[in-house]
């Protein structure tokens, strides 16, 4: 064989593809999980596509999660991030009166879509979930008998969680709608929680007969909160939760003009035949961004969409 002066060395190892997000259907196809390269995991319940769980790269909790929180589809689950539609609470006097609490998307099996993933440095994963007036019970179909598609997509990265939730009418009717991402923060002590982007807000106040009242200043909490206000400064604002003088939580709204911010305190907790340990409302506090002050209106076609963001500060 003739040796060439010049041979050409090896070629190089095709180099392998950059680590991607694990994604997993549990076997019993109840239940979606991810997990990035970096180590953070999620959770999401197709029973309302709730996420149950949200931890970071050390696998520390960020939600809040009953221990008596119904996962095997008998009702919704109590805490992580229940989704509400298409009304916030009840409401009489309204087409959506005959409705359960906080609607039916939390109540409701979803359809997982898939999966997308992004590489570089951030290499987070998007999952999305489907839910149309066509998965719908009989019963419910006669209690709300709109034509309508939901979208919902969860993204995790390294240091965020983002939730989209987008809303068609896919009928021939205009509907009117109340939409909510009914998020529970797990805390340290909810007496060391402080609230911030709030102030000067006008609030409703729930345990107090519905007054209209306004933020002074900081939110803290020494008893009973359910109030929904309408941050002054807008959705593009940040509401940031500090716990024990450290800020834990930064949230972002998108379209979403409304926060709900509750806690149920001793009374309210031990009513609450889900809500265990009953001490539990020392390590929780719901900030909810949502549109439930007034409601959407969605003509024949249209779409709505929203979102928050959750940053780990």
């Amino acid at each position: 064989m003739v040796e060439r002066a010049n041979k050409p060395s090896a070629l190089a190892a095709t180099p392998g593809l950059p680590p991607q997000a694990q994604v997993n259907i549990s076997d019993d196809n109840s239940m979606v999980t991810a997990q990035l390269p970096t180590g953070e995991t999620i959770e999401i319940l197709l029973h309302g596509a709730t996420i149950l769980s949200w931890k970071d790269a050390a696998g520390d909790e960020k939600l809040w999660l009953s221990e008596n929180a119904k996962l095997d589809g008998s009702g919704p689950a109590r805490g992580g991030i229940p989704l509400v539609f298409p009304v916030f609470g009840t409401n009489s006097g309204h087409a959506v009166e005959k409705l359960p609490q906080h609607g039916f998307a939390r109540n409701s099996r979803w359809e997982f879509l898939g999966k997308s993933t992004s590489e570089g440095a951030t290499a987070g994963v998007k999952l999305d979930f489907g839910l149309s007036s066509q998965n719908l019970d009989e019963a419910t179909r006669k209690l709300w008998p709109y034509a309508f598609g939901l979208i919902y997509s969860v993204t995790l990265d390294r240091e965020s969680l983002n939730t989209t939730l987008v809303i068609t009418n896919d009928g021939e009717v205009p509907f009117e709608f109340q939409t909510l991402l009914h998020t529970y923060f797990k805390v340290n002590d909810i007496e060391s929680v402080q609230v911030t982007g709030l102030e000067d807000s006008p609030y409703v106040d729930k345990l107090d007969g519905l007054k209209v009242k306004n933020q002074s200043g900081t939110v803290t909490f020494t008893g009973e909160t359910d109030r929904v206000y309408t941050p002054a400064k807008g959705p593009s604002h940040p509401i940031v939760i500090s716990d024990g003088g450290k800020p834990r939580f930064r949230i972002v709204r998108d379209n979403l003009d409304d926060a709900v911010v509750f806690n149920p305190w001793v009374d309210k907790a031990n009513s609450l035949a889900d809500f265990t340990p009953k001490d539990g409302w020392r390590k929780m506090v719901c900030v909810e961004p949502g549109s439930v002050s007034k409601w959407q209106t969605l003509e024949k076609g249209d779409a709505f969409e929203a979102a928050q963001t959750i940053y780990l500060e």
